[in-house]
C-alpha cells in the first residue's frame, strides 16, 4: 500500500526545514523564487496533495461554494441555462480550489431545508442562487443570516443591499421583439414563464413596451405565462395554433420551449419560418444540431455564472462589501427560424 507523501518526506528531498516547504505551500512572500522554485518542483516529482480537511479546520473555511437550484436538480439540469450557468462557476471556483455543492431537493421547501444546513452546518462558504423569485424564502434567510451569497437576476422590489448579477431584460425583449416587428409581424405571441419570476416579468415588461410603440395590439391570449415543462407547453401552444387570429411568429422564453415548438409544427406540417417565425432567449451548441437552428437571444450564461462566482468570492474575502448590480449584455444570433413577411409568406396575415 503506498503511504502519502509528507511535508517531512519533501523537505528532505528539497534540502529544506519543513516549516519551509509549509511556507512554500501558502506562497509565503518570505520565501525567496527561488526556493519556491525548487520546492515545488519536488512537491510535483513526489506527488504531494495538502490535506485540505486539515487545512479547512485551521482556516474555519470549506473551500465550498453553495448552488440553489430553481427546481429539483433532476429537473433543472435538463435545461441548458442551468449546466452552462454551473460550467461558468465552476471555471472560476476551479482556479481557486474550491468545489460546488448543489441544492438535490424535489420541492421548493426541500430546497429551503438544503439550504439551512449548508448554513447552519457550515457547509460552503457562501452562496449563488440561480433565480429570483416573489415570495422565496431562500434569498430573506440568507439576509437574515448575514451569509454571503449573490444572486443571479433581478432581485424583488422589497429586497435590499443585494449582490447580483443580470441582464437588462426589459431591454433585451424590447430589442428581440422590435427585430420581430422589423421582420412585418404584427402578431407576435409571448410564450412561456411564470411571472413569479423576475426575468419573465421584466421580459414581458420588454415585449408589451415594444408592440405598444408599434402601435401594435396584444390579445390577451397571446402572451401564455406558464411552467416550464412539457404538458403546459403543449397545450399552450395548441392554444394559440387554434386561435383564429393565430401568431405568425413567437417569442419564447425558454429554449427547450422553444425546440417542444419545433416538434409540434412539424407534425402539424407548418413550416419554419415560412409559415411561422420562432424566436428564443438562451443559447446553447446543441441548437446547431436543429433541423431549423433556432434565432436566439444570446444572454452569455456562462458569463452571468462566472460574474457570480467572483462576486460571491469578494463577499466572502469582505463581507462588508458594498453591493454590486452587474449587467451581462446580451445579443441576437440571426440563424433559420425567423423570416421576414411579404409575398413569400404561404399564411394570410
Amino acid at each position: 500500500m503506498k503511504m502519502s507523501v509528507t511535508i517531512k518526506d519533501v523537505a528532505k528531498k528539497a534540502n529544506v526545514a519543513p516549516s519551509t516547504v509549509s511556507r512554500v505551500i501558502h506562497n509565503s512572500p518570505t520565501i525567496s523564487e527561488k526556493t519556491k522554485r525548487k520546492v515545488r518542483k519536488v512537491l510535483k516529482e513526489m506527488g504531494y496533495h495538502m490535506n485540505e480537511n486539515a487545512r479547512n479546520l485551521v482556516t474555519k473555511s470549506t473551500k465550498a461554494i453553495g448552488i440553489v437550484m430553481k427546481s429539483s436538480a433532476r429537473e433543472s439540469l435538463y435545461n441548458p441555462f442551468f449546466p452552462e450557468v454551473i460550467r461558468g462557476i465552476g471555471d472560476f471556483c476551479n482556479k481557486e480550489g474550491y468545489s460546488l455543492s448543489l441544492t438535490t431537493g424535489e420541492t421548493e421547501d426541500a430546497i429551503f431545508e438544503d439550504v439551512v444546513k449548508m448554513v447552519q452546518g457550515r457547509r460552503v462558504d457562501g452562496m449563488i442562487v440561480l433565480y429570483s423569485k416573489k415570495d422565496d424564502k431562500v434569498v430573506p434567510y440568507l439576509i437574515k443570516q448575514g451569509f454571503p451569497f449573490v444572486l443571479i437576476g433581478k432581485p424583488s422590489t422589497n429586497l435590499s443591499g443585494i449582490t447580483f448579477i443580470d441582464n437588462d431584460n426589459v431591454q433585451a425583449a424590447m430589442e428581440v421583439s422590435e427585430f420581430v416587428i422589423g421582420l412585418g409581424h404584427k402578431r407576435i405571441a409571448f410564450l412561456g414563464g411564470s411571472p413569479e419570476f423576475e426575468v419573465i416579468s421584466d421580459r414581458l415588461m420588454g415585449y408589451q413596451q415594444a408592440m405598444d410603440a408599434a402601435g401594435l395590439d396584444v390579445p390577451q391570449e397571446y402572451i401564455k405565462l406558464i411552467p416550464l415543462n412539457r404538458t403546459d407547453g403543449l397545450k399552450a401552444i395548441d392554444d394559440l395554433l387554434g386561435l383564429k387570429e393565430a401568431p405568425t411568429a413567437f417569442l419564447v422564453m425558454d429554449l427547450l420551449l422553444g425546440v417542444l415548438l419545433l416538434g409540434v409544427l412539424a407534425e402539424k406540417n407548418m413550416k419554419v419560418p415560412q409559415q411561422i417565425s420562432v424566436v428564443c432567449f438562451n443559447h446553447s451548441e446543441f441548437i446547431e444540431f436543429l433541423s431549423t437552428p433556432l434565432t436566439t437571444v444570446d444572454i452569455h450564461t456562462h458569463q452571468l455564472g462566472y460574474e457570480a462566482a467572483k462576486c460571491v468570492f469578494d463577499l466572502i474575502a469582505n463581507p462588508e462589501m458594498m453591493e454590486k448590480n452587474i449587467r451581462i449584455p446580451t445579443k441576437i444570433i440571426k440563424r433559420e427560424s425567423h423570416f421576414a413577411v411579404g409575398e413569400e409568406l404561404k399564411r394570410k396575415m
